[in-house]
């Protein structure tokens, strides 16, 4: 029964990124992780030879990661997919099918993620192998305790390390509640356990990663978490990159005196400024101190 085979598959938009969330995937299959495997595409590759690749060792699932810049290649492929190969499942997750409505007509797919699959997409999986029959094509969000998944960074090859930006992430969920963004639809923060992650970092750098980029909405929220990731990097001799998402209101002492003892160009913030007008930041439910993201700001760009 379990040489039922799976495939995971995203388009990356360029060449040299990855897709963590594959990874996450395929690290919670268990025992179908032997039949299963990870094929990924840019959003620049023809997408009938795509179809072609996929179908190639004739699986029986397809799941893909949906996403803003691939979304309507994504609807042109599962179309073809279903003209070739009407028998196989296509199981679509990721951001852009999480929230209704969607942008494309996405009717070609059987089954729906919607929220973090790390564990869900193993269970629908299990559920066709049994030929179970699932109440419904979408499937609602669950949050998965981060302690109970299996992590993905044994996933990452030696041709990622060597040619494409390695992702990490130290937390899920974001405390904001924007307007207009659906990452506040996921209030809860939850933090990966610090001491495994690190043990997990080691590893990658032992296998020669040096540029770690954290896609966490906020990576400067929990101090004590974000202050033991940066002595990590910063107790190594080799000099690496890092690329954080930060708030611009939330840079405490002990934070500065880290970030100022890192060489020159290591650091990366991306800072999320909605507004500087205190009108359009009460509208949109966003609470900002202007004065100390001003501070802030002058720090970085000053005595960083």
């Amino acid at each position: 029964t379990s040489n039922m085979k799976i495939i995971l598959t995203t388009l990356n938009s360029r060449y040299t990124h990855t897709s963590i969330a594959l990874k996450y995937l395929y690290a919670n299959l268990k025992e179908l992780k032997n039949s299963s495997q990870i094929l990924e595409f840019s959003i620049n590759d023809a997408i009938q030879s795509v179809a072609e690749k996929l179908l190639d060792s004739n699986p029986d699932i397809i799941g893909i990661g949906t996403y803003i810049w691939n979304v309507s290649q994504v609807h042109e492929l599962i179309h073809i997919l279903k003209k070739i190969s009407p028998k196989v499942k296509i199981v679509l997750g990721g951001p852009e099918v999480t929230h209704e409505p969607f942008r494309v007509n996405l009717d070609d797919a059987d089954y729906i993620i919607q929220g973090e699959g790390d564990i869900a997409f193993y269970e629908l999986c299990r559920n066709i192998l049994d030929k179970k029959q699932m109440p419904s094509r979408i499937i609602k969000m669950n949050m998965p305790s981060l302690q109970a998944i299996q992590l993905p960074y044994d996933y990452y090859t030696d041709d990622d390390i060597k040619n494409r930006y390695i992702y990490v992430e130290a937390s899920r969920g974001c405390p904001f509640e924007c307007e207009f963004c659906l990452s506040s639809l996921d209030k809860q923060v939850r933090n990966f356990d610090i001491d495994i992650l690190l043990k997990e970092f080691e590893i990658l750098w032992q296998k020669g990663v040096r540029s770690f980029k954290f896609i966490d909405r906020t990576f400067n929220l929990n101090i004590k978490i974000a202050t033991r990731l940066l002595n990590f990097f910063l107790e190594k001799e080799d000099k690496c990159s890092l690329h954080f998402e930060v708030i611009p209101d939330h840079f405490p002492d002990n934070l500065k005196k880290i970030i100022q003892k890192f060489p020159k160009g290591s650091i990366q913030f991306e800072i999320g400024i909605q507004s500087l007008n205190p009108t359009i930041l009460d509208n949109i439910n966003r609470r900002m101190d202007l004065k100390k993201v001003e501070e802030n700001l002058h720090f970085l760009e000053e005595e960083t």
